[in-house]
């Protein structure tokens, strides 16, 4: 091969140099003579670089052939470490640049040298300019969806069903899976490559706690696919260089979806982002029984609390239920009334007294 790319670079070479003698080649004179004289050396000139440039592209041929190598190799390894998203956009942008470039530089070709020299800067400055700037606005390039007028995407926003990006937390919580065998969400229901990859290296961990929680999450997505006919595999590379919080969320702009989570500062960064969040937290929160202040109800002690006096009970949802006076009923089951309900972010409490206390309250009252 490298003999063949020498003989190759070496003809070139003698064809170029056989060329530029030509090309700088004087008029013969009239004389009959001098005629003679100098045809002989225009021959000898054109010879001379024919055998002049064939040396040199033979000797040079494998420097170049070495330094265009490494030169191709670095652009290669470049671009593969581009996202798609990026190299798509960018080539868009360069494209768009380099017509601006040539309309602008139609008028300036009677400038001569001038001329020349401000169409490839020109050129150079628009094309930069848009590589950059497509780069930049990638998101928006890349989705369609915000080209619209903000009334058509209003529109298109009601009739469309949103993509339900999975996020790692909210598959290996479970819920998610009844909560798609109700029925309650529409649309696509889309788990990115990455989740699946952390899901696999969490089954695959040597903590035992991890690798049953890992492999949790796996059954619930076989679970939900054998359910469901709209889960999405998502293959395509986001970004590598960035994390699976904010790969979700950048994938959720591209595909115009939501993030359906349980993880609390996911779901602030997304807000702070402009991305929408299902949390299936808050969801829980939001279909708990509604108790209001003066209802009665039943509750197992089990724990004291952090006051003097409090017992801890809870509900078959999970709700805390704070009694004052029960720490001396802990094991025991006995009937409340409800003075209070706190809502916080990590949940619902309600607050109660004993019903035989308010009794007597009132009695004394």
């Amino acid at each position: 091969m490298d003999r063949i790319l020498r003989q190759a670079l070496m003809v070139v070479g003698a064809l170029l140099g056989i060329g530029i003698v030509l090309q700088n080649r004087k008029p013969l004179a009239a004389w009959p003579v001098l005629h003679v004289l100098g045809a002989a050396r225009s021959e000898l000139t054109a010879a001379l670089g024919l055998v002049v440039g064939g040396v040199l592209g033979y000797l040079l041929g494998p420097i170049l052939v070495k330094w265009a190598s490494r030169v191709v190799a670095w652009v290669e390894s470049r671009l593969q470490r581009t996202p798609t998203q990026d190299l798509l956009s960018g080539s868009i942008g360069l494209i768009v640049g380099l017509v601006i470039a040539f309309l602008l530089g139609v008028d300036l070709s009677g400038l001569g040298f001038l001329g020349t020299i401000l169409r490839v800067a020109i050129t150079i400055g628009c094309g930069y300019v848009g590589l950059r700037v497509s780069i930049r606005r990638k998101d928006d390039i890349m989705r369609p969806q915000s080209w619209l007028p903000a009334r058509l995407k209003h529109r298109g926003g009601q009739d469309a069903m949103k993509p339900k990006i999975l996020d790692t937390s909210v598959i290996i919580d479970g819920r998610i899976a009844d909560i798609c065998q109700s029925g309650f969400l529409e649309g696509p229901l889309v788990i990115p490559a990455f989740v699946l990859e952390e899901l696999r290296h969490i089954a695959d961990s040597a903590d035992v706690l991890k690798r049953n929680r890992g492999r949790r999450g796996l059954d619930i997505l076989n679970r939900i696919q054998k359910e469901q006919n709209s889960v999405q595999i998502y293959e395509r590379e986001v970004d590598p260089n960035l994390e699976v919080d904010s790969k979700l969320l950048k994938l959720a702009k591209i595909l115009d979806g939501k993030v359906v989570t349980n993880d609390f500062n996911l779901n602030k960064v997304a807000e702070l982002q402009g991305v929408p969040v299902l949390n299936i937290n808050e969801l829980a929160n939001a279909v708990k029984p509604v108790v209001l202040p003066g209802e009665e109800m039943v509750v197992h002690v089990i724990k004291d609390g952090k006051e003097s006096g409090q017992g801890i009970g809870y509900l078959d949802d999970g709700t805390m239920i704070v009694v004052d006076g029960g720490r001396k009923f802990i094991g025991q089951t006995v009937a409340v009334l409800v003075t209070s309900v706190l809502q916080t972010a990590a949940g619902r409490m309600i607050f109660a007294k004993l019903k035989a206390q308010a009794g007597m309250e009132a009695e004394a009252r």
